[in-house]
């Protein structure tokens, strides 16, 4: 199954089950991020873990510990509006990369409750970004 594919399925699965969904995901904390593509201007929605620390919301472009950033990361960067739906909930939000001292501290967090995000930081020499969702 494609990235994509599994990635439909994802959002079907949530949208149908009031935000929760099962497989890899289960039990764990998932939104869906919609950005507007960078080059095609086009909307593309995707399903990511969060944490909800200090009064703020956090993504992580972690996409596993691979080499490069995930394209919604690359979204966000280039148009900061995106569209969060949390549960039953949907509302527009500002995308904000955090500095380096919130990403450790914020990252470290998210690795200790789920110990896959400190493996992601092994697989890959790049710095994983940690981005703020504040609503709009």
């Amino acid at each position: 199954m494609s990235m994509a594919d599994y990635n439909k399925t994802i959002i079907e699965e949530f949208r149908a089950n009031q935000g929760k969904v099962g497989g890899n995901f289960e039990g764990r904390p998932v939104l869906l991020l919609t950005t507007k593509g960078a080059k095609s201007g086009n909307q593309h929605t995707t399903p990511v873990m969060y944490l909800d620390e200090g009064g703020s919301r956090y993504v992580f472009a972690s996409m596993a510990g691979a080499p490069t950033s995930p394209a919604w990361y690359h979204n966000l960067v280039a148009d900061s509006k995106v569209t969060l739906e949390v549960g039953t909930e949907k509302y527009e939000a500002k995308a904000t990369a955090v500095d380096r001292a919130e990403r450790d501290r914020v990252y470290a967090i998210m690795a200790t409750k789920y110990p896959n995000f400190a493996e992601y930081e092994t697989k890959t020499t790049r710095v994983i970004p940690v981005v703020k969702l504040a609503k709009a």
